[in-house]
């Protein structure tokens, strides 16, 4: 899930459009070694499966729940009282509006 998290995250980031193939290694040696595993046939290169929307939703709920708990705590902390009460009473406004 780990491989599927860091593909959904890097996949939107301005980027060149290119396929998405195996990382390459930067060192020399490796990338001759994943060449030639290639070329025998060892390891495919073929370009990684485009996420179906269920997977990006279940990685991005995930994500969610390890910050969403933290956020909150962290922005309340961060307000100053009367900021906080004018938030609170703006809600409260809304929540009672009628709606017509």
């Amino acid at each position: 899930m780990l491989e599927l998290v860091k593909y959904v995250m890097l996949r939107d980031m301005a980027k060149p459009k290119s396929t998405k193939r195996l990382p390459r290694p930067k060192d020399p040696f490796e990338l001759a070694s994943l060449i030639g595993k290639i070329a025998t046939g060892q390891v495919e290169d073929k370009p990684l499966p485009e996420p179906t929307a269920d997977e990006v939703r279940r990685v991005m709920s995930a994500l969610g729940k390890r910050g969403g708990p933290k956020g909150g705590a962290a922005r309340a902390k961060a307000l100053s009282e009367d900021r906080r009460k004018e938030i609170a009473q703006k809600g409260a406004a809304a929540r009672w509006k009628s709606k017509k």
